[in-house]
């Protein structure tokens, strides 16, 4: 018996046991995300505000939101034992994890939901249109996340240099605050040009289209569908970095980097460049550089994608599915209820309360309803929705952030990847655990580029020979 049928079971005994109880006008929805929590009051607050929003257009709805532990890690292990156990809330935030409830039928498929909407439908950006087509249980309405960098202004300056356009103008970037002792620490040479943590995925927001990676496949001299992690594109890629790492450029700690020691690093001046994984985070670094230097006045400038041997372009964005979003239970006795609760948050109503946080507290208003943001509002963070169709009364971004919001607006790309079915699991985690771990190694030195042969060697027998023959069967000619 599947999940799905095991939890339908249950479901109906229930039902049985509830035919006494008196119809209620309430309608009691309950819901799990990492970002929304009862012990939090601006959460709480919002949900009260959703609650009565919902009231005034005739949909009364009690929101119990569900407590789990904190952090991503953390919140998909608890998420999946507590979906697993059975306890399936009507509104679930995922990030990871979902789907292998998708294969077990007790996820709901959104498009007819979205089709009839009167507020979704018009706020989708365009990824998120390719996505839900490709897998309909799950929806993020946010703009795709694609990493750009920034610097301080006052260095760029002091540097005497335009911001860079080509790969070669980037690299003499980096050369130059490396040199100089923008720091002032009295040392010159102790400055690293770029810093970034984890992997190399934020630099290839840029670079990849720069070097010719165009998408997740491509075809190699043969003619035939092969993963671009195998190619030559890919491989002169990977030279870049680590010539920059080999000079003193490029951060090899990377790979043991949080994301807040890479950031440490930018605001400390040990790094001159560092990328923003979306605009509103480019705000948060420009707001904390200034906590990190008081009395200063001190801004950031987006730096361009740049133009390289290969062509010019943001990466290509994945749109086999969405990797995090919101779902709605296919057992749920609410399922009408449970999307007015999405669809109201990409209203207009919704985005107010959303993006913009509370009058008296975020913001104020004066006697013509103008709105001012106060500074509590860079401690206010979006807890649904980023809706493309939504403007703020007066703006939420820098100038710096909007130039990073209208490049991804302007230099979308779908990519060509797919959602794998279950059994090649083994083969995606196997072969991206031998690429990461040998881009680590080319790139701090441990490993050379003469050995290329050897890595492509490896990643094909992990898997990926097997998963280019589906991508063949997938791809077509």
């Amino acid at each position: 018996m599947t999940l799905k049928k095991l939890l339908l079971a249950t479901t109906a005994m229930a039902m049985v046991g509830a035919l006494a109880a008196p119809a209620m006008a309430q309608t009691t929805l309950r819901l799990v995300s990492k970002d929304l929590l009862t012990t939090n009051p601006d959460d709480m607050k919002e949900i009260e505000a959703i609650e009565a929003a919902l009231k005034a257009q005739g949909t009364d709805v009690d929101i119990q939101t569900i407590d789990l532990p904190g952090g991503t890690s953390a919140y998909v292990d608890a998420l999946g034992v507590m979906l697993l156990s059975g306890d399936i809330p009507d509104i679930i935030y995922f990030q990871g994890g979902d789907q292998k409830m998708a294969e077990q039928g007790i996820l709901e498929d959104l498009t007819p939901h979205i089709e009839a909407s009167q507020h979704v439908k018009a706020a989708l950006w365009p990824h998120n249109v390719d996505r839900l087509a490709n897998y309909p249980y799950l929806i993020y309405i946010y703009p795709p996340r694609a990493p750009q960098p920034v610097i301080r202004t006052d260095w760029l300056e002091k540097l005497g240099l335009q911001a860079p356009t080509t790969v070669e103008e980037y690299e003499a970037l980096f050369q130059a605050i490396h040199d100089a002792d923008l720091d002032g620490d009295g040392t010159a040479g102790n400055t690293l040009g770029l810093t970034g943590f984890g992997n190399t995925g934020e630099l290839d927001s840029i670079f990849n289209q720069a070097f010719g990676v165009t998408g997740t496949w491509m075809k190699n001299a043969d003619g035939q569908w092969v993963n671009s992690r195998v190619t030559d594109a890919e491989k002169a890629k990977i030279e870049f970095y680590a010539r920059l790492a080999e000079k003193g450029l490029f951060d090899k700690e990377y790979v043991t980097n949080t994301f807040d020691v890479k950031e440490d690093k930018f605001y400390t001046g040990k790094a001159g460049v560092v990328f923003g994984s979306s605009p509103e985070v480019i705000d948060i670094y420009a707001g904390k550089m200034r906590q990190a230097h008081p009395g200063e006045d001190i801004s950031l400038t987006l730096l361009p994608v740049p133009s390289g041997p290969g062509g010019q372009g943001l990466a290509a964005v994945d749109v086999s599915k969405e990797s995090r979003g919101w779902a709605i239970s296919s057992l749920s006795e609410h399922k009408e209820e449970a999307f007015k609760v999405l669809d109201f948050m990409a209203s207009k109503e919704g985005q107010d309360i959303d993006r913009m946080g509370f009058e008296g507290t975020q913001y104020t208003k004066d006697a013509s309803g103008a709105v001012t943001f106060t500074d509590a509002i860079s401690t206010w963070y979006a807890r649904f929705f980023n809706s493309a169709n939504w403007t703020p009364p007066t703006p939420l971004l820098s100038p710096t952030a909007q130039a990073a919001l209208d490049t991804i607006k302007a230099d979308f790309t779908a990519d060509n990847a797919f959602v794998w079915p279950a059994e090649f699991a083994a083969d995606v985690d196997a072969t991206e655990q031998v690429y990461r771990s040998w881009v680590a190694k080319f790139i701090t030195g441990e490993a050379g580029l003469d050995q290329w042969d050897a890595f492509v060697a490896e990643y094909n027998a992990a898997g990926g020979e097997r998963m280019a023959e589906h991508a063949r069967t997938v791809l077509g000619e």
